[in-house]
């Protein structure tokens, strides 16, 4: 008889092990909703970002830059970011869709000056450009806001007027970064030409030459470049100065 009872409690506990209760049952399928919902909201924030982040890659992969002289992404980014900081804050007109990009963390003997026309997608100018005497040799590695320091100033830039100096049609520049480079029109940094921005002083000299603090162009390209970008663009001379890159507004997304 002992034998009997223990079988039937053995079949009882099988058979209930299966069971739950109802109150296991709603807590199982709440915690399996907040899962969901999390994973949803998960989804959603990433495909958010993700937009975000393709908005300004989808436009740098559709501008058919050189691919040996690509303008390299991040400082695109940047640039972009500045550019549309500028628009917002009414110191360039909605309608104005060019850039110009100096990468002064590149040799100064590679071409490391675009002109981007943002609406057409398309590359106007790929250049060399020098940077200031006292900013570096082949690089750059020294910037500065003074007066005769002859040194190279970061941040952006809008173009002015032109006139005709001492380094012939020259393009004048304001800069936009207190601190870093609103000292420009003082210091008559300007866009101009110089024969020593050349491939031939390059190779005679293991880097091109440099100006006093202006970004120079080759002398062929001056007149072209100038009369593209001049009457209130957008000029960005970028260099991986933290302290520059952590404080200028124009930086701020």
């Amino acid at each position: 008889m002992k034998g009997f009872y223990s079988v039937v409690g053995l079949v009882y506990m099988v058979t209930t092990s299966f069971y739950l209760s109802p109150r296991t049952v709603v807590k199982n399928e709440n915690f399996k909703t907040k899962i969901e919902k999390v994973a949803v909201a998960d989804d959603t924030k990433s495909e958010k970002n993700a937009g975000t982040v393709s908005s300004s890659e989808a436009l740098y992969q559709s501008i058919a830059f050189d691919p040996e002289h690509e303008l390299n992404y991040e400082v695109f980014s940047k640039a972009l970011t500045g550019f549309e900081n500028l628009k917002k804050a009414g110191l360039l007109s909605q309608e104005s869709h060019l850039l110009t990009v100096c990468d002064f963390s590149m040799s100064s003997n590679t071409k490391r000056m675009w002109v981007i026309d943002l609406e057409d997608k398309k590359i106007l100018f790929n250049s060399l450009v020098a940077h200031g005497k006292n900013t570096g040799e082949e690089f750059a590695t020294n910037f500065s806001n003074r007066e005769s320091s002859l040194q190279s100033s970061l941040g952006f830039y809008i173009t002015d007027a032109t006139y005709q100096g001492d380094n012939g049609y020259s393009l004048k520049l304001l800069g936009m970064d207190k601190g870093y480079n609103d000292a420009a029109y003082r210091r008559a940094i300007v866009l101009h030409g110089a024969n020593y921005v050349s491939d031939e002083f390059a190779a005679m000299h293991k880097r091109i030459g440099r100006s006093w603090g202006c970004p120079a162009v080759p002398r062929e390209l001056t007149q072209p470049i100038i009369n593209t970008i001049k009457g209130r663009n957008c000029l960005f001379i970028y260099y991986p100065d933290q302290n520059y890159l952590s404080s200028s507004e124009w930086l701020k997304a």
